[in-house]
């Protein structure tokens, strides 16, 4: 599994002009998920964003999780975190899940948060979304449960 984690003052969620998922400060977290993937990906990543210290404690450090800033995750699927670019003009998507799979899992994904006691809010899968993200310092940092990057 892949992620691409944003810290936010605010993100949302639209499909079809309906607001879908919307937090106020947390992470708004982008994650694909490969065909190899399985529940310890799944176990991996969960940890990693809910314990993964991007938030400022009084001194101006990243001492702080999401957790003990108190925000929330915005989650949203996005499958072309597994396009591969190294040939030609169009992506391949030959790495990532199946729908099924990928559903299966990116639902267990946001499971595993809420048990973590992350607050969790949702895009919807398979849909075309309309994300709108008042990104914070701008961080973003980069996960991967195959530790690629």
């Amino acid at each position: 599994m892949r992620a691409v984690v944003q810290r936010v003052t605010s993100a949302s969620v639209t499909v079809d002009g309906d607001m879908v998922g919307a937090i106020g400060p947390g992470l708004l977290v982008y994650v694909g998920v490969a065909g190899e993937d399985d529940d310890g990906a799944v176990d991996y990543l969960a940890r990693k964003i809910a314990e993964l210290r991007v938030f400022e404690d009084g001194d101006g450090r990243f001492s702080r999780s999401v957790i003990d800033a108190g925000g929330a995750v915005l989650l949203v699927s996005q499958f072309t975190l597994y396009g591969d670019c190294r040939r030609g003009r169009r992506p391949s998507f030959d790495r990532a899940a199946s729908p099924e799979r990928a559903r299966a899992l990116y639902e267990c994904l946001g499971a595993a948060l809420g048990a973590l006691g992350v607050p969790v809010s949702w895009g919807r899968f398979q849909a075309h979304m309309s994300v709108e993200a008042a990104n914070d310092g701008p961080v973003t940092i980069l996960l991967d449960s195959q530790k690629v990057f």
